[in-house]
């Protein structure tokens, strides 16, 4: 169920058929253009993704652009964007990768008209900008499992317990703002890899890799489908109906180890299509999200279906030389730092970066409104 292209139009929810253009499966091609902005003109750029400012030494990653099989995906449109969303609010909801994501959206948008934050919550982590020429409201909403949790971590990622999720209830952060969204880009991945205690009607029912051994032992995969059907569930039945995008999966690049052992990204140039390796725990949750999105869409109901499949995995699969890496923070090497001591950030993206292709593709998928 990818988005097709064909002869300037886009199908939303289409099967592949001949002479048509799967917008989702394509590879990296040398783009001499460079990005849409920079670090020197966009101040919503936050520290740890902010590569160059902080001393990323290459820029090659730069001047890449996303290329479909047979079509080509024209660049982000930002003031037709605005025109087109006068009134209308956007929420992106979910984990740090959508903070990530709603950053290279306000580059882009602030081209156009620089916006007022209007609310953030204690953390900085669920925040609100309004474009007031436009009417237009951009909301990020922290909801990192888009189910209950109570989590017990500092900034930094590093846990006093273990996080609690209840399964049959949606995290209230998002749910109680439902109804004013109009349109909403939603995902959730990587916390689930995290140990944790699973509840289910006020009980507990497992976990994983926690403490007490006297607990089943409950596999990610099982608690990422439970939490995205729940949430499935609840999109495609609530009466308020605003366009649902769901983006697939966000894969690290850790080489040599992972986040807390010395795991490095240090590649110059994207992978070819096939030659990431094997990714097979990646690719089990890849599966398990479009295998739910699949049931999700079956369900959704009426003239015009209102959820609709974001699937960036394959292009952000091939980009490991786009990640923060070691220039998370500002110079990390000064001082004769020992490189095998700097942590390096394999998971977000460096921004300007290839989020900026997502959003490309968002523009293309609005097309069929």
């Amino acid at each position: 169920m990818h988005v097709l292209l064909q002869s300037g139009l886009i199908c939303g929810m289409c099967y592949l058929r001949a002479g048509m253009c799967d917008l989702f499966h394509g590879e990296w091609v040398h783009d001499s253009s460079g990005p849409a902005y920079t670090n020197a003109t966009c101040r919503f750029i936050e520290t740890p993704q902010n590569c160059m400012s902080n001393g990323r030494p290459d820029d090659g990653y730069l001047y890449w652009k996303w290329k479909p099989y047979g079509c080509e995906v024209p660049p982000f449109e930002s003031k037709t964007f605005l025109e087109d969303m006068r009134g209308k609010h956007w929420a992106l909801v979910g984990d740090s990768i959508l903070r990530n994501h709603v950053q290279s959206l306000l580059c882009l948008l602030s081209k156009v008209e620089d916006p007022t934050e209007v609310y953030h919550d204690k953390t900085y982590q669920s925040r609100r900008w309004h474009f007031p020429s436009y009417n237009f409201t951009l909301s990020l909403v922290w909801a990192p499992f888009l189910v209950k949790a109570d989590v017990f971590e500092d900034e930094n990622g590093f846990s006093s317990a273990e996080p609690r999720l209840t399964f049959d209830v949606l995290d209230a952060n998002w749910i109680s703002q439902w109804t004013t969204f109009d349109y909403v880009i939603i995902s959730t991945g990587q916390w689930f890899f995290k140990k944790a205690v699973y509840l289910e009607k006020g009980a507990v029912i497992g976990c994983h890799f926690c403490q007490d051994k006297s607990l089943r032992e409950v596999s990610i995969d099982y608690s990422f489908r439970r939490a995205l059907r729940e949430a499935f569930r609840f999109i495609t039945t609530s009466a308020h109906r605003p366009v649902v995008f769901y983006r697939t999966w966000s894969p690290s690049h850790f080489e040599g180890g992972e986040w807390f052992s010395g795991g490095r990204c240090d590649r110059k140039a994207p992978f070819k299509p096939r030659e990431a390796g094997d990714r097979a725990l990646d690719n089990l949750m890849w599966r398990v999200e479009r295998a739910e999105f699949a049931k999700a869409a079956a369900d959704d109901g009426g003239e015009r279906r209102r959820l609709r499949l974001l699937d960036t995995y394959e292009m952000s699969l091939q980009r490991p030389d786009a990640h923060a890496g070691p220039y998370r923070a500002y110079q990390p090497f000064a001082k004769g730092a020992d490189a095998g001591k700097v942590q390096n950030d394999c998971l977000h993206w460096c921004l300007p970066g290839p989020i900026e292709a997502w959003n490309d593709i968002i523009m293309q998928m609005l097309g069929e409104d």
